[in-house]
């Protein structure tokens, strides 16, 4: 895959696809880094589409609606308005000139701008999806998976000297007391989830099934009416 971010303008294939990786700045637990779903947002991104031929890798969108975790200190959330008006005039953008444009999400409090944003540049004619980095029966939050996706990916960047367990009841049962509580309130420790286990292997064979699943919706781009590419 060739960077948007190292390329010279003459150089640029016609009508590219555009990947665009969005994440977030946000607490991850005592031993995960703020820039986790940015972290695994990239890393997806590249690891499903090196091999298409014209896709160009931007820079990612690395703030994103984080309001949930806004108890602890380091997160920095713009909120879903500023998202989706963010998400909305970079697509309007960019779509001058890329033929397509796949924002691929690492962070789940972005969906409603994605879901918002991407339905409306659809209707404007320009060739928008997005598709989640997310994994079946995962836990929610700085658990297992993510910590096993960092340790692939970044290995020097997680403490798991200090990695605790978080609140472990399934996300449906405390859904509504993190919408009331922020995540601080259901989970001191920001855990939603637990990392006792994880492994660098076991994120390795995480971000491939991811990538691969990219890369398959990618080829097929089939666009459900909320903009996300089915697959």
């Amino acid at each position: 895959m060739s960077s948007l971010a190292g390329a010279v303008w003459p150089d640029l294939p016609e009508r590219p696809l555009l990947v665009v990786p969005l994440g977030a700045v946000e607490q991850h637990g005592h031993h995960l880094p703020l820039a986790t779903d940015t972290t695994v947002a990239c890393a997806v991104a590249e690891s499903a589409l090196d091999g298409l031929d014209g896709a160009l890798l931007a820079p990612a969108l690395a703030y994103g609606a984080s309001g949930e975790h806004e108890g602890f200190p380091g997160t920095v959330s713009i909120g879903t308005e500023a998202l989706t008006g963010l998400l909305v005039e970079y697509g309007r953008s960019a779509c001058r000139w890329a033929g397509r444009l796949v924002l691929v999400n690492g962070h789940g409090g972005n969906l409603d701008a994605l879901r918002s944003a991407v339905p409306l540049l659809r209707t404007e004619g320009r060739d928008v999806a997005w598709f989640p980095c997310a994994v079946p029966g995962a836990d929610a939050h700085a658990g297992r998976t993510e910590t096993s996706l960092v340790l692939h990916v970044e290995p020097r960047a997680v403490r798991l000297d200090r990695a605790v367990a978080g609140e472990t009841a399934p996300i449906g049962e405390v859904l509504p007391r993190l919408r009331a509580e922020g995540v601080r309130g259901v989970s001191p420790t920001g855990v939603l989830g637990d990392p006792a286990g994880a492994s660098a292997e076991e994120g390795a064979a995480l971000l491939g099934d991811m990538a691969g699943r990219l890369a398959g919706a990618v080829a097929a781009w089939d666009v459900d009416p909320a903009g996300r590419l089915r697959g």
